[in-house]
């Protein structure tokens, strides 16, 4: 199953889709496993995985020290790959990689496409590859059905958010702030217009992201959109290995829950 049928299965079934990010190596590779395996039992409906980077521009305070200490631990893209690899067969839910461009060139293009794929990534998500320069790594990952994620700011001019919906594949990530990911009390209001638009736009899912902290907001933007990632909240509670908090979040996506 694709990562695009994965997010429209949720939704035929009346619920929202509900994406948590990791960042591969916080606490040490060995614990990718098992927080991948324990997600996949909450019934996510995929999972993001930040790789560390020495210079991660679109990521804010709680993920860039996320990504410090997996750094400390050794951590690297191709680690990372080489890990999910090892227990690939044991994933049932798309993975998207979120990394950085550097560490993609200096792998080489297609050779981290044919790894990726072994690694059962299904999507990949690059914040600091404009657009325009897409087609450095897009033939190379659809080589190997690998999708192409765009990330769709609220500050776009309406002509270029249509050239990025229409561009994005699995699904499109609209930026539900301005500026880098981490938790807001508060969101600007005419986000039920950025929503509809990109909607307009596009026939795939619209999943929002980058500051969706509490299971209110989880359940408001699921309204708006087709669902939520979730990413420095989680690795908060990652962090003091609290699951009842992470639970919570991913219940909201429900249709059944009930605030």
């Amino acid at each position: 199953m694709t990562l695009q049928q994965a997010i429209e299965q949720i939704l035929v079934a009346g619920d929202k889709a509900f994406v948590p990010y990791i960042m591969a190596g916080d606490g040490g590779l060995e614990t990718l496993k098992p927080t991948i395996l324990k997600f996949q039992q909450l019934g996510v409906t995929a999972i993001e995985i930040g790789i560390p980077f020495t210079d991660p521009v679109a990521d804010g305070p709680v993920i860039e020290q996320a990504g410090e200490r997996a750094l400390a631990h050794g951590v690297t893209l191709r680690k990372v790959l080489k890990e999910l690899t090892s227990f690939a067969d044991e994933i049932t839910v798309p993975l998207v990689a979120m990394t950085y461009l550097n560490p993609i060139l200096a792998y080489g293009v297609e050779h981290f496409a044919r790894d990726a794929k072994a690694a059962q990534i299904q999507g990949l998500i690059v914040p600091d590859m404009p657009y325009e320069e897409r087609a450095i790594i897009h033939p190379a990952l659809q080589a190997q059905n690998i999708a192409l994620v765009q990330l769709v700011s609220l500050t776009s001019p309406a002509e270029r958010m249509k050239k990025l919906a229409k561009a994005s594949e699995g699904f499109i990530y609209a930026v539900t702030v301005n500026g880098i990911t981490g938790e807001r009390a508060s969101f600007a209001d005419d986000l039920k217009n950025h929503f509809a638009n990109l909607k307009a736009f596009s026939d795939i899912p619209v999943l929002a992201g980058f500051g969706i902290s509490t299971p209110a907001h989880v359940k408001n933007f699921g309204e708006l959109a087709d669902g939520v990632i979730v990413g420095s909240k989680i690795v908060t509670a990652l962090k003091q290995q609290d699951w009842t908090t992470i639970e919570t979040l991913v219940q909201a996506s429900k249709k059944a829950a009930v605030l």
